[in-house]
């Protein structure tokens, strides 16, 4: 496929990718997008010139949302129709392609919009399933020797986290306050945290409601999945610590997680997927599944002081996953959990066996005793006020590259 809209062969956003997202346009109206090299197009407009006449089921411009909750509801036959029809309009000699007024109309460069949240997120799962990940955390706080905790290896660990405080890519987050405990104190201090950290990580989204006492199984998760974003859990080493034992993260991660603006669909990561990780021991019947059911995905995170230069600090990959998406939906809902459209499962630190690779600053200076030096000879333990984090996903194979865009946050002093 070649696309009447040029843009670089380094293009996240190529004909082969068609992401969905809600932008305001002109500063005048919100509406759902997609995005095709650096234009932004304004999808209820496609609709209201009958771009989208035929599709069984799509009989309202539910593009005129100010989510894409609506429309991913619809179920895949009729998202998916609309994706290839969007793929179909972009390329070179469609009608579209000759429409000079509905281009001049329905596109616009990326400066002429403003992304927002992309789903109303009613509910917010955090993972806990890169093994390597884990393990570093486990050997840091526990038993070297026995860094995994017994459950690890037969259930993908997880936490309900927070889904009032995801933001948008952009969006500043103040340094979060609380209780620390100093291994020098004798009792908790009060005040900012000193170790603010990110956490490198990718999340899907929900394409359906489920009944109390449903359950999904590993063969049906993908039909739920709509599709990814690119997920920074930002956490507050110090809170978290202390205030953890014994029913795990509260105030050390509530305080902000931020979302890439772009949701990238399972059908145009389809030529990416690669193979899991081996699982030892067995896990139950009910996690288990068959074919390849993880995901090439590049992740790059970058560290930004105030007026300074970016510095890459961190080259990981999404296939390190231990467990996948489909055995963390299962497992989720195998109690009998209902779940609902726009809820959002984070897989948690991706990290992987290469230092250069580990997804957090905890693990990248090993909880402060080896700082990162960057480009302008400053150091850094933890996230400092006015410091800027950016991460970075895209798959590439045969030519074909599909990508997330960016997702950014700079931290600001606490208020």
């Amino acid at each position: 496929m070649k696309s009447f809209v040029e843009y670089s062969s380094d293009s996240d956003f190529s004909i082969h990718n068609i992401p969905f997202g809600v932008a305001v346009f002109n500063k005048e109206y919100i509406g759902c997008c997609t995005r095709i090299g650096d234009q932004v197009v304004d999808l209820a407009t496609l609709y209201d010139l009958g771009y989208f006449e035929g599709i069984q089921g799509l009989d309202d411009n539910i593009f005129e949302a100010y989510t894409i909750n609506e429309f991913i509801e619809l179920g895949k036959p009729i998202t998916n129709a609309v994706r290839v029809r969007i793929q179909e309009l972009l390329q070179e000699g469609s009608t579209l392609s000759k429409d000079e007024k509905t281009i001049a109309d329905a596109f616009y460069d990326l400066d002429q919009v403003k992304m927002m949240m992309p789903v109303h997120i009613p509910n917010y799962t955090d993972f806990y399933s890169s093994i390597e990940h884990a393990t570093n955390v486990g050997k840091m706080f526990r038993d070297p020797e026995n860094a995994l905790l017994p459950n690890w290896k037969h259930l993908p660990v997880g936490y309900h986290g927070r889904a009032s405080s995801i933001v948008v890519s952009g969006t500043e987050i103040n340094r979060p306050k609380g209780q620390t405990k100093p291994a020098d104190a004798e009792k908790p201090l009060f005040g900012p945290s000193k170790q603010l950290d990110f956490e490198l990580e990718m999340a899907f989204i929900l394409n359906r409601n489920s009944e109390m006492g449903e359950s999904i199984s590993t063969k049906e998760a993908e039909e739920a999945i709509f599709g990814m974003v690119v997920f920074n859990d930002w956490s507050a080493r110090d809170i978290q610590a202390w205030e953890y034992v014994p029913l795990g993260p509260f105030l050390g991660k509530n305080f902000g997680s931020s979302i890439s603006p772009w949701v990238v669909t399972l059908e145009a990561l389809e030529p990416f997927r690669t193979a899991s990780p081996k699982q030892e021991p067995e896990v139950l019947d009910y996690l288990k599944f068959e074919g390849d059911k993880n995901y090439d995905i590049n992740l790059e995170v970058y560290l930004q002081p105030e007026n300074g230069e970016e510095n890459l600090i961190s080259e990981s990959n999404y296939k390190f996953m231990y467990w996948n998406m489909t055995q963390q939906l299962a497992h989720h809902t195998i109690n009998g959990c209902n779940v609902e459209v726009g809820d959002l499962y984070a897989s948690g630190t991706i990290s992987g066996s290469d230092p250069k690779s580990f997804g957090s600053m905890l693990e990248l200076t090993w909880r402060g005793q080896n700082p990162l030096q960057l480009k302008d000879g400053q150091e850094r333990k933890f996230i400092e006020d006015n410091d800027t984090v950016t991460m970075k996903a895209w798959a590439e194979k045969d030519g074909v590259r599909v990508g997330f865009g960016d997702v950014s946050g700079k931290i600001i002093p606490t208020v």
